[in-house]
């Protein structure tokens, strides 16, 4: 059986999970990083010298990177599916993934960080400001690919979707001025009927 490292409150850790529910994958999940510790251990960093989470063995075979991860079981279970049949819309759905990682989540997890899990007196105030209107510019990046279209990579739910929809709940979540961008509401409103999205990536932010 498949089984994850990593705790459920992080973000990384989310999108294998939703993955794993969009393809029924059965899995054992063990509590690691944060207040769990685990992660620093000999044991794990054999296996993820980062030492980060998630972390996955399947069948003995180890990998760690959320994406790299997503695009394993995609490839592997979701042919088709996740893993779009198209050459075009698959490439189109790994290109945003791409773009979460270099684009998207760098101003955001600032904000995130800050509004979250530092006190209200060490939060670096000008910083989430700051950070703030860069990730609401690059949405506006979003917002343009949505208007003509249901999900990221097409009018189907793709690997694609899974970063942009963890990242688009911290989004919505957070204590923030957002512009209005309509296609963007829309979209994230389907993704929460999702039940992937709902039983791993719904929960309040921690």
């Amino acid at each position: 059986m498949l089984k994850i490292w990593g705790r459920t409150n992080s973000i990384n850790v989310q999108k294998v999970l939703w993955c794993c529910a969009e393809l029924k994958l059965p899995f054992d999940r063990v509590d690691a990083g944060g207040k769990f510790g685990v992660n620093d251990t000999p044991e794990y960093l054999a296996m993820n010298p980062n030492g980060r989470v998630p972390t996955i063995s399947d069948d003995g075979f180890i990998l760690w990177e959320s994406h790299a991860i997503v695009r394993y079981l995609s490839h592997r279970h979701g042919k088709g599916t996740l893993w779009p049949a198209d050459e075009k819309a698959c490439a189109d759905a790994d290109r945003w993934m791409e773009w979460y990682s270099t684009t998207l989540w760098p101003p955001l997890q600032p904000v995130f960080w800050n509004l979250v899990r530092v006190e209200p007196a060490k939060r670096d105030v000008k910083l989430v400001e700051e950070s703030r209107n860069k990730v609401a510019g690059f949405l506006k990046m979003v917002e343009a690919n949505l208007a003509s279209r249901q999900y990221m990579a097409g009018s189907a739910f793709t690997m694609g979707d899974i970063p942009m929809g963890v990242a688009l709940h911290r989004w919505f979540l957070l204590p923030i001025e957002r512009p209005d961008y309509p296609a963007l509401a829309a979209y994230y409103e389907r993704l929460k009927q999702r039940p992937g999205f709902a039983q791993h990536c719904a929960a309040p932010l921690t």
